[in-house]
């Protein structure tokens, strides 16, 4: 590739991950199969946590008016985590489920659970109620830290979950929490459990192996169900890892670039996070690197992009992004000419398909940032692969070489082995599935041991997506084998939505397609095709769906068909044959009261 940097990125990594240095890699065995580590990876997310108290007094979590240090947050999270331990019962591989929107006891409660020993489960909180239901129970949490809104949708489900002990609520107006005195289970404010929490506070005394369980993350399956991926202390730890080595390989390659920690104005580095903390992009790659590094996360209460311009100029923040349509949004805010941006030195996105243009208008609004695309699953922890700076400029239509302790390959239709051998069709123009094989890909599925043999063999992740390596080893997401749509970086998998649709007694057939959005990326359309007879509206179907489903699933095009769906000799639907069709007709619209008639 062109010789655009100081130095290129096989000399760098060489450099930095060279016997001795912090990036050093080793050999060691997990769970029986040889794997590439980062040799100084964290031990456990109690090891972070610790290090963090280090900042101190330095901002951690800003919230509306609200701020929380360093040292107030580790001393919540301990006293939290004995709280679990002494009057729950919370033992080492105990689950505990957290369900709310971004607030400030999302943060505390996630680490609160870890260095008690138990295995953080974050619940969507766009979930319906039987949705959260599922997640609990499929998890058999012990304890769930919820907000008053999802509260309100977990009650009605208390009764049916038997491994439950408690439920803690805080609410998000900072209002008191409703008392419920005929709950199956005690349910207790977050306040009134942490209580005061005093200057001596320590961690629980506790082994943490780097191969224990410490999050379930759920993930929609394209069979049924959404299926939870078990991720180790050490899954977590890698990508910790990896996110701070790719920042040092950049700052080396091109040494006049400044990191998101160089704040001029002396402070830490400030992170706006617009993205879910119940996705592993979230978790993963926002919270927990942001809280090793000691730099200040500004959460907004919900999404809106001139609400994100005021606090980009208000806390001087250094990184933002999430998925690419937030960018765009805010470079297309009305005041954006008006607010002081100058602040930001990186604009991060991933979880959905970037424009290549993307690159240029980032490059135009903000002149010293550093744009990067990333490219990683639940499954993957996080990060898998990364494009940023010079070779995102170069090579925008790539999602980047993997990091070091990752090997990917690209594996053809029909291949049945257990791993890539050697002998594999290769270069720039084979394309097939993105096999991952590293640290950061999970152990498997909760509780699932044939979904777990069917995407995971010997260290390797299936990871569904179709794809093609160049011969610089950058990686292109050609296309998704997995049937799914990306809506706003939320995973739709049409089998969920299809399913929810044949529950209704009109419905003969359906299938579910992406649908171009200029803002979302894709939105969900269905083609349903009706029993004889029947008649329904377009509107009663989003309905039956939306009790069924969380919103982001709902589908807002609805195409109502004739004749049967287009499908193969096995009797699957051909998706691209069908969105080819479909896709610039004009659908019935969702909202419409239109009566069709099968």
């Amino acid at each position: 590739m062109p010789d655009h940097t100081a130095m290129s990125i096989e000399e760098a990594t060489r450099a930095i991950t060279a016997p001795g240095q912090t990036f050093e890699m080793e050999e060691v065995e997990i769970r029986g199969i040889s794997t590439r580590v980062w040799k100084n990876c964290p031990a456990n997310l109690a090891t972070i946590l610790e290090l963090s108290r280090g900042h101190g007094d330095r901002d951690y979590l800003v919230y509306e008016d609200e701020r929380t240090t360093y040292e107030e947050n580790f001393r919540i999270a301990a006293t939290l985590a004995h709280a679990l331990r002494d009057r729950f019962a919370v033992e080492l591989g105990d689950r505990v489920a957290i369900a709310m929107r971004n607030l400030p006891e999302w943060a505390m409660a996630f680490w609160g659970a870890a260095v008690a020993g138990g295995v953080v489960v974050p619940l969507n909180a766009w979930w319906t109620s039987p949705e959260l239901h599922y997640g609990l129970a499929d998890s058999g949490t012990k304890v769930a830290i919820v907000d008053a809104a999802r509260l309100d949708r977990v009650t009605p489900h208390l009764a049916e979950l038997p491994e439950l002990r408690a439920v803690v609520v805080t609410h998000e107006d900072r209002t008191e929490v409703p008392s419920l005195p005929d709950a199956p289970v005690p349910i207790i404010s977050f306040a009134e459990l942490v209580g005061t929490p005093t200057a001596d506070a320590t961690l629980p005394a506790l082994t943490i192996d780097p191969e224990d369980d410490a999050t379930i993350f759920y993930t929609s399956g394209t069979t049924g169900k959404p299926k939870g991926a078990v991720g180790t202390h050490r899954n977590m730890g890698t990508n910790l890892m990896s996110l701070f080595f790719l920042n040092t390989r950049a700052g080396l390659r091109s040494p006049t670039e400044r990191t998101p920690r160089d704040d001029e104005r002396g402070g830490p580095g400030a992170y706006l996070l617009s993205v879910p903390l119940f996705h592993a992009t979230g978790c993963h790659s926002v919270l927990v690197a942001n809280t090793a590094a000691g730099n200040k996360l500004v959460m907004m209460h919900h999404w809106d992009p001139e609400r994100a311009l005021e606090l980009i100029e208000r806390e001087r923040i250094v990184t933002f992004g999430g998925v690419p349509a937030m960018v765009m949004q805010v470079i297309d805010a009305p005041s954006f000419a008006t607010r002081d941006t100058s602040s930001i030195r990186s604009v991060a996105y991933g979880g959905a398909p970037a424009p290549p243009d993307l690159v240029r208008r980032i490059k135009e609004h903000f002149p010293v940032s550093a744009p990067s695309n990333g490219y990683g699953l639940t499954e993957t922890s996080s990060v898998t692969t990364m494009n940023s700076g010079d070779d995102y400029v170069q090579k925008p239509n790539s999602v980047g070489p993997p990091v070091p302790v990752c090997d990917v390959r690209v594996v053809p239709d029909g291949f049945d082995g257990d791993e890539p051998t050697d002998d594999l069709p290769s270069g720039p123009d084979v394309t097939g599935e993105l096999w991952i094989k590293g640290p950061n890909v999970v152990r498997g599925y909760w509780n699932k041991p044939d979904a777990t043999a069917a995407t995971f063999t010997k260290g390797w992740l299936h990871s569904g997506d179709v794809a093609r390596i160049d011969e610089d080893g950058f990686v292109y997401i050609v296309d998704r084998a997995k049937d799914m749509v990306i809506r706003g970086g939320e995973n739709v998998y049409s089998v969920e939505v299809e399913a929810a649709l044949f529950e209704h007694p009109a419905v003969a057939d359906a299938a579910v397609i992406g649908v171009p959005h200029d803002i979302l990326g894709e939105e969900v359309g269905a083609a349903v095709v009706l029993r004889p007879g029947a008649k329904v509206t377009a509107e009663e179907l989003t309905r039956h769906v939306k009790e069924r489903l969380a919103g982001f699933k709902v589908p807002t095009h609805i195409w109502f068909r004739s004749e049967p769906l287009p499908r193969n000799p096995q009797g699957k639907v051909l998706k691209r044959k069908l969105r080819d069709a479909l896709v610039g007709d004009s659908p019935t619209d969702a909202t419409s009261p239109a009566e069709q008639e099968g």
